[in-house]
């Protein structure tokens, strides 16, 4: 058989790749806004999370920091949003203790308070990297934001971050009054991994019998493994975040795949959780698998608000500096608090 000419032979493989690429899945397209925070975290230069070691992985250019490029060639400024301070104080945990970042809003209080957990696949990012979103929500639903700086895996596997998580809960409805919050009005929320984390520790309340949380604000929270369906395989490769990403958190958080306090979707009963607000992101693997739990949370008798954005990406909540859709959102989940602490 006769050897084809280099030339052609690198032609037939530019061929084969652009057949390959044209097959894949192309996401949804981004709105202009959003499209200009990816460009910018493109531009930084990222390496894929999921060739990378968690401590590499920690190194990496963030959404926040592409959202700081857009802001700079904006002409704005990239400082905090006024109206808010911030002072952290420790929580003690099981086998040591962890950072919790108050951030209050003006006025007089005694204030409703949620308590917050920040993403980043239980793996990376902190809530420096998350800050804008307690941030909004402190100014937008007059509320304190305790953001709590659970211990990560894989140095901590799980179970260590829900008991973190749930720890410093118990921690803020006890001592809620030392930092002007009212304990009788806590409320649990986060994002990603954090709306996890946030549902989880609704669980525990309920399944502990302690005082329940008045409200949980879960946006596009990680709720389950199954990664063949329908928006796991429309955005697996999404930007910021993919299906290769997912794999790579869940090898190393090292939940218990049948366990509700891992992956809620698998909770015999979400009977008696608080009511729920749900954001969800059209380019999202994770849209379809909150799209399922807001069902599920509704069929066991838990009222439900759930909205997607279209448009967006996963991590655009907080992004309200720069994308419209964000702003959107973060009013959103601020007016469900605000109704929440009333009741």
């Amino acid at each position: 058989m006769k050897k084809l000419p280099l030339a052609l032979t690198a032609i037939a493989a530019a061929l084969l790749w652009n057949a390959a690429q044209a097959q894949s899945p192309q996401p949804p397209k981004a709105d202009a806004d959003m499209q200009k925070v990816l460009d910018a975290h493109a531009s930084l230069n990222p390496k894929p999370i999921e060739t990378l070691t968690p401590a590499e992985a920690r190194k990496q250019p963030t959404p926040a920091d592409a959202v700081k490029k857009v802001l700079t060639q904006m002409g704005k400024s990239t400082a905090p949003e006024p109206g808010v301070t911030m002072k952290t104080m420790s929580v003690p945990v099981k086998g040591g203790s962890v950072p919790v970042h108050i951030f209050t809003p003006e006025g007089k209080g005694p204030f409703p308070v949620m308590v917050y957990y920040h993403g980043g696949g239980f793996v990376i990012a902190d809530t420096k990297v998350y800050e804008a979103s307690p941030r909004a929500l402190a100014k937008m639903a007059k509320a304190i934001m305790v953001s709590v700086d659970y211990r990560q895996a894989p140095e901590h596997k799980f179970p260590t971050a829900p008991e973190d998580a749930y720890a410093a809960y118990l921690w803020v409805t006890q001592h809620a009054r030392e930092f002007n919050g009212d304990p009788m009005r806590v409320a649990v929320g986060g994002e990603s991994a954090g709306g996890n984390l946030a549902t989880v520790v609704s669980l525990m309340a309920r399944d502990q019998k302690a005082q329940l949380p008045l409200h949980q604000l879960l946006v596009y929270p990680v709720v389950n493994d199954d990664m063949n369906n329908e928006s796991y395989k429309r955005n697996a490769n999404a930007k910021p975040l993919n299906k290769a990403m997912m794999g790579w958190f869940f090898k190393h958080y090292g939940g218990d795949p049948k366990n509700p306090y891992a992956l809620p979707m698998k909770a015999t009963s979400l009977k008696g959780l608080p009511p729920a607000t749900i954001v969800a992101a059209e380019i999202d693997p994770l849209l379809s698998e909150g799209k399922a739990y807001a069902d599920k949370l509704r069929k066991d008798g838990v009222k439900v608000d759930y909205r997607e954005w279209s448009g967006v990406t996963h991590e655009f909540f907080g992004m309200g500096a720069v994308v419209a859709k964000a702003k959107e959102a973060e009013q959103y989940a601020a007016d469900a608090l605000t109704k929440a602490f009333k009741k």
